[in-house]
């Protein structure tokens, strides 16, 4: 049962559904696994409290 974990900053509900159906549909072409043993999981963080290059993505 594969578990794909995605780390975000916040998108609409709209945009995670779209994810959620990709992700999952790309895990039963490549395995050739039910849909149903698929897990997704979506953790978002503000765009205040992460960075890169030194600096925080909210002053990028």
């Amino acid at each position: 049962m594969p578990t794909v974990t995605v780390l975000q900053a916040p998108r609409s509900v709209e945009l995670k559904r779209e994810l959620v159906k990709q992700i999952t549909d790309a895990f039963v072409d490549a395995y050739k696994i039910p849909a149903e043993t698929v897990t997704v999981w979506i953790q978002e963080t503000p765009a205040d409290s992460w960075g890169s290059a030194g600096k925080l993505t909210l002053d990028k």
